[in-house]
């Protein structure tokens, strides 16, 4: 979006994407259109391309934040900015561990599938909410959280800021453990899944265990805002699988460590019960393993 808006823009990615967006242009397939659109776009598969760079996208699973932070430090503008659009609550953390740069967390609402290298297929919404971080390294966070939102605003994309950023990435986390897991092992879309009461209950006990790790990590969540959400999404972005269903049909490991696993693991340190998102995560792991690729 922000290419097809006129800014410079250079994906960093695998070989096959990058060939195909090289040759042939990124074949962007909006929701909002009845046509494939074509923007023109650098693509590399270099971490070096990163260094005339003043924003860089991170964009990699959660599982790669710390050693893809790590890879790409020595290429860094000490002035460049890092946002990291990822699932999960831990991230942002990895990466400033890794970098001396500012870090951004961002939180994204979109519906994205990748159905061939060089193309992306648009399901549904596409907004991002940023703050900053408790130590923030910025001398004036609100002037460049205000540039980010500009900037994303003239590529159609909308920003807002928040003020508490930690409860809006759990809040994200919560909506993913609710619908990943479930769409990745039936590899079902949303707006199916949501159909059946009886997931919609499964749902339900995933958020209430979501709220209560996050209560004895000192964010609060709303249960009925929570629960409303949930529901919004099985409407806003019902054509969606979801990354770990696309993961799953891969045959490719997926983040679901950091989603049900991670509330797996943060109820047993502080003393909550997480039954139902240990069912999940423990039902894909259990697939995972049976992949050929599996170690």
């Amino acid at each position: 979006m922000l290419a097809r808006a006129g800014h410079r823009v250079t994906l960093i990615g695998r070989p096959a994407h990058v060939q195909a967006i090289s040759r042939n242009g990124l074949k962007l397939d909006l929701a909002t259109s009845s046509s494939t659109e074509i923007i023109q776009i650098e693509a590399s598969t270099e971490l070096s391309s990163l260094h005339t760079a003043d924003l860089v996208l991170f964009c990699v699973k959660s599982t790669d934040s710390a050693s893809v932070a790590l890879q790409i430090a020595p290429y860094l503008s000490p002035n460049a900015l890092m946002m990291s659009l990822q699932n999960g609550v831990e991230n942002s953390n990895l990466i400033a561990q890794q970098v001396a740069n500012v870090v951004i967390p961002c939180v994204v609402y979109v519906a994205t599938e990748i159905p061939a290298p060089g193309c992306v297929k648009h399901h549904g919404r596409g907004d991002l909410v940023i703050g900053t971080m408790q130590s923030s390294r910025l001398s004036d966070p609100q002037k460049t959280l205000q540039a980010i939102v500009e900037l994303f605003a003239s590529a159609q994309v909308s920003v807002q800021i928040s003020t508490n950023v930690m409860a809006e990435l759990w809040s994200k986390l919560m909506i993913n453990c609710a619908f990943n897991a479930i769409s990745g092992l039936a590899q079902i879309q949303y707006g199916k899944l949501a159909a059946l009461e009886p997931v919609r209950s499964t749902q339900t006990a995933l958020v209430k265990e979501v709220i209560a790790v996050a209560k004895a990590d000192g964010i609060h969540l709303s249960e009925t805002l929570a629960l409303q959400a949930v529901e919004q999404i099985s409407v806003t972005m019902g054509s969606q699988k979801s990354s770990t269903a696309q993961d799953m049909a891969r045959s490719k490991l997926s983040e679901i460590d950091h989603l049900n696993g991670f509330i797996v693991r943060r109820g047993m340190a502080l003393g909550v019960a997480t039954p139902v998102n240990q069912a999940l995560f423990a039902l894909v792991k259990l697939v995972e393993s049976t992949y050929p690729t599996h170690v």
